[in-house]
């Protein structure tokens, strides 16, 4: 059998909003008054208020991990797509690379040091590059969730 208290405990740190938290309000005053006036044979009618209260608190909870999944299955969604043009980038500027590019920045990973401001001109032309590299930052440049 519950105790008010138990149920206040139980409750004491949700948010409630709007109708839900009219609800619990006024099913805990509904409480108060039966106690008041109640004798041991109204134990019953107590504990199914006390249930609809807890259910009231369970739904409400469920709807608001519900809606949060759905943010994180979103931000999931475009931190995979971003990591595929991340990878597609990567790829792009090792083939773009020459070999003495690729053995300097290798050197520099194993060391752990920033990368040195590049002196050279990148092989390739340099009007493909560009249009390579900028295509994937338009695409990044959505509004997140």
């Amino acid at each position: 059998m519950f105790s008010l208290r138990d149920v206040s405990m139980r409750v004491q740190g949700i948010r409630l909003q709007g109708h839900d938290e009219m609800a619990v309000k006024l099913l805990f005053w509904e409480l108060e008054q039966h106690l008041k006036s109640s004798s041991g044979a109204s134990v019953v009618a107590i504990d199914n208020k006390i249930e609809q209260a807890m259910d009231l608190v369970k739904s409400h909870l469920m709807y608001a991990v519900r809606e949060e999944v759905e943010v994180l299955k979103e931000q999931i969604k475009e931190l995979i797509e971003r990591n595929s043009q991340l990878e597609q980038e990567n790829t792009l500027l090792k083939t773009l690379a020459s070999p003495e590019q690729m053995a300097q920045f290798q050197a520099q990973v194993q060391t752990g040091s920033p990368p040195a401001p590049q002196t050279t001109a990148p092989s390739g032309p340099p009007s493909a590059t560009a249009a390579s590299l900028a295509q994937p930052a338009s695409h990044s440049a959505g509004p997140s969730a």
